[in-house]
């Protein structure tokens, strides 16, 4: 039973920390891994940061809120990486970036 006061935020973050994940294992299977570095980075950051704003929401830690916001800063960075690559795969994770990162601002508010 998610806590309902985080419920948006904690199926926003993961979801958004699955598909970083899924993205930075794709572009690990790139032509060019070395061009991919930062995104693979970020997307590794972004998916732990998320999991761990999850699980705080789901306990209601009096860190939930301040986890919130760092994790919309990373999906932000992330969301602005993967953006410039033309990948399916980056496009979709800096789609959902970019929505986790709308759902934890509304939560760090």
């Amino acid at each position: 039973m998610l806590n309902s006061t985080y419920e948006a935020c904690i199926k926003a973050c993961s979801n958004c920390a699955i598909v970083c994940e899924t993205c930075a294992a794709s572009c690990l299977r790139e032509d060019d891994v070395k061009m991919m570095a930062r995104c693979i980075e970020l997307d590794r950051d972004c998916a732990d940061l998320c999991a761990l704003a999850a699980v705080l929401m789901t306990r209601d830690s009096a860190l939930a809120k301040e986890m919130c916001r760092i994790c919309a800063q990373a999906c932000r960075e992330c969301a602005e990486e993967c953006g410039k690559h033309n990948m399916d795969h980056c496009q979709t994770c800096a789609q959902t970036c970019r929505q986790c990162a709308d759902e934890c601002e509304k939560m760090a508010a």
